[in-house]
């Protein structure tokens, strides 16, 4: 019995510790205040989003030229949580901390050659979404 709690405590320090040095490497969210998608987050999303996710066929049918397609999400659901940008996907895929490399936006090596997100435009859109998304 003391081995299975031993056990299930490393796991769960284990787990824990995991998580804390990914928030870690999280560039933090921007002081701004009353960011919106309008003024501060298309313009962003514009020069390194919309090329692959806009239009007919948007990559994973997320489209990220409106604010309603970035509300709605991908096939899979919503890439956002509004008041916590830290459990949002997308802010894992731009900072490029998810797991899975092929949800890392934008991709390392893509055709159109789109350079990652800076940590200030990633700060950007996570005080967005901690203010509400909007």
């Amino acid at each position: 019995m003391k081995t299975t709690k031993l056990i299930l405590l490393t796991l769960t320090l284990g787990f824990a510790t995991a998580a804390l040095a990914q928030d870690a490497k999280l560039p933090p969210a921007a002081d701004k205040k009353d960011v919106t998608y309008a003024t501060d987050i298309k313009p962003i999303f514009d020069a390194s989003c919309v090329k692959c996710h806009s239009g007919d066929k948007p990559k994973a049918r997320l489209k990220m030229d409106t604010l309603p397609g970035v509300l709605k999400g991908t096939k899979m659901g919503p890439i956002l949580t509004p008041g916590d940008s830290a459990k949002s996907f997308i802010v894992k895929s731009i900072a490029h901390l998810s797991k899975d490399r092929e949800s890392w936006m934008p991709p390392l090596q893509n055709r159109a050659g789109i350079k990652p997100l800076t940590p200030e435009q990633i700060g950007l859109i996570r005080a967005w979404i901690d203010q509400g998304a909007k």
